[in-house]
């Protein structure tokens, strides 16, 4: 297998499944840090995320992009901000996020940024905030004039999210999504139930949003027998593909600290579709987040030739409101009235979804002409 891209709803980019986030590679030498960029981008990555971290990585970041700016997409957070030591923190004062960002532009040797961020909007003061003290307008203003190709915001919040997509501004959300938060095992970070988080991201694909997905690892702690919440540790590969499952994911950014976290993170382009499977985790999901088709087609292959994920994934676009979805329904050579009742697609998936009974259901729902 080898990189493989998925396209923006809202613009002809194409990004990179697999991203990279740069939060955690402020300590080392700006050597590296553009030898890891570099590296990233000749192995076809071509989807940073700049948040966090430290004022270090800017420089570097921009030596590493010189000459091939065309070839990248970044994330730029507007409320990520740096004190005199080049230490991580953040501000709601406009002034000071209009002067990191003038700061920032002049380190990267950029004229432009592919993606701007409302940074951390994860409580209702912070959407008010950001209302209030002008953020929003700024980040619209400069998206009018070209140098914000495209607005976006981070949160780890549904609830608040979800305004933020009710201004109709939004073209890509960066969200925590791994198997621990969607599956009810939270931290601080992991906010919201399996439905709301499912639902989130399903309005998301519906409403032609692009999801880049934070915390695919669960800080680390999925790797890990001891500290995984199912007590059995998943690879990155399995995380990795896991989050690229979940509707309205383009992008997994998961965090290096230098070389050779990247060159474990580029096994997964050239992993296989067993080192991929992540189906152990049905032997833990909670009885609360059973029975929601996730899209995996861990059902595959099916009898008759259904696909049973996209077949699934029309449906529940149908039922959020995207009204594309009955005519790329209606397109599917094999359609789910083609189901054989034989049950092999019950018995296969992780979630216990009731495929063979679903198949009726959404049959019915579009030969209805809903």
């Amino acid at each position: 297998m080898s990189m493989e891209y998925r396209k923006l709803p809202h613009g002809e980019e194409r990004l990179s499944t697999l991203g990279l986030g740069m939060g955690g590679i402020q300590n080392a030498p700006a050597e590296e840090i553009e030898a890891v960029v570099s590296k990233a981008i000749d192995s076809g990555i071509n989807f940073f995320d700049l948040c966090g971290g430290g004022a270090s990585i800017y420089a570097p970041f921009g030596a590493a992009i010189k000459g091939r700016r065309d070839k990248v997409h970044f994330q730029l957070h507007f409320g990520a901000v740096y004190n005199k030591k080049g230490e991580y923190g953040w501000s709601r004062n406009l002034d000071e996020i209009k002067r990191t960002f003038e700061w920032e532009m002049n380190a990267l040797g950029t004229d432009y940024v592919d993606f701007g961020f409302l940074h951390c909007v994860d409580e209702e003061s912070d959407l008010a905030d950001i209302q209030k003290n002008g953020i929003l307008d700024f980040v619209l203003e400069l998206n009018r004039s070209g140098i914000v190709r495209h607005v976006g915001f981070s949160s780890h919040t549904p609830s608040v999210a979800n305004k933020l997509l009710d201004t109709g501004k939004i073209d890509m959300m960066m969200f925590s999504i791994n198997a621990a938060y969607d599956l009810e095992f939270h931290d601080e970070l992991g906010i919201g139930s399996n439905e709301e988080r499912t639902a989130l991201f399903r309005r998301c694909q519906a409403g032609g949003v692009g999801i880049s997905v934070m915390k695919p690892f669960h800080g680390g702690q999925l790797l890990s027998n001891k500290t995984s919440p199912f007590r059995h540790a998943l690879t990155k590969n399995q995380c990795i593909q896991y989050c690229l499952d979940r509707p309205a994911v383009l992008a997994v950014v998961p965090g290096a600290r230098g070389l050779n976290d990247l060159i474990e993170l580029l096994r997964y382009p050239q992993s296989s579709a067993e080192e991929r499977d992540y189906s152990v985790i049905g032997q833990f999901t909670p009885q609360s987040a059973m029975g929601n088709c996730v899209y995996c087609n861990h059902c595959q292959p099916c009898p008759a030739g259904i696909d049973i994920g996209i077949v699934n994934k029309y449906y529940d676009l149908a039922l959020a409101g995207d009204r594309m979805a009955a005519d790329h329904y209606s397109k599917l050579v094999v359609k789910a009235d083609s189901c054989l009742k034989c049950g092999h697609c019950d018995r296969r998936c992780p979630f216990k979804v009731k495929q063979q009974a679903k198949m009726q259901q959404i049959a019915n729902y579009f030969n209805k002409g809903v």
